[in-house]
């Protein structure tokens, strides 16, 4: 039996250093992570430390075509059993929302098969989370088969305590097995 492959991407939060924890516990659990960092997620966190936690390589780029007769972000999509967007910004939220594809994530996401199941985990502050615009663009990816991992309430990066946290590893860990084990 051939293990689930999990398409995880990590964007630009300060919470983008839990990806390493997230990715290593999958990684253990039995899963191949294959992970999509955008140019931002990179300021908090290195591909290296995901590549040597996942045991795989990382993608950065949607230019960056290992092998010229396949399209890597075509493949990426068709292989995934599982696409997660852990953390998840307003700003990826926002492009997955309205479609668009300028980084790996977004363009990963639209090519997608529509069986594949989606999970976003958003982190970000209180007031942006709460913004009406980031909870339309939610509804807008909840009703295209996306599953929202609700954020903690906590003390945030900012200062500020509210909604935004990442949700907990153990919730992130849950969410993950019960969507690919149901």
């Amino acid at each position: 039996m051939n293990a689930k492959r999990i398409v995880l991407g990590v964007s630009g939060s300060i919470s983008a250093y839990k990806a390493a924890d997230l990715v290593n516990e999958l990684t253990k659990s039995g899963y191949e992570v294959d992970v999509l960092m955008t140019q931002s997620s990179q300021s908090f966190i290195t591909p290296l430390t995901l590549q040597a936690l996942s045991k795989r390589k990382v993608h950065t780029s949607v230019m960056d075509e290992e092998q010229p007769e396949k399209i890597n972000h075509i493949e990426l999509a068709k292989q995934a059993d599982l696409f997660i967007v852990a953390p998840a910004t307003a700003n990826t939220i926002a492009k997955l929302s309205h479609g668009m594809a300028d980084d790996l994530i977004s363009t990963v996401a639209l090519a997608l098969p529509n069986e594949v199941p989606k999970l976003i985990a958003p982190a970000m502050n209180t007031v942006m989370y709460e913004h009406v615009l980031t909870q339309k663009n939610l509804a807008s990816l909840k009703e295209i088969g996306y599953d929202e991992i609700l954020p903690r309430q906590a003390l945030l990066a900012c200062g500020d305590y509210g909604r935004g946290a990442l949700a907990s590893l153990e919730t992130l860990l849950e969410a993950v097995d019960t969507t690919l084990n149901t």
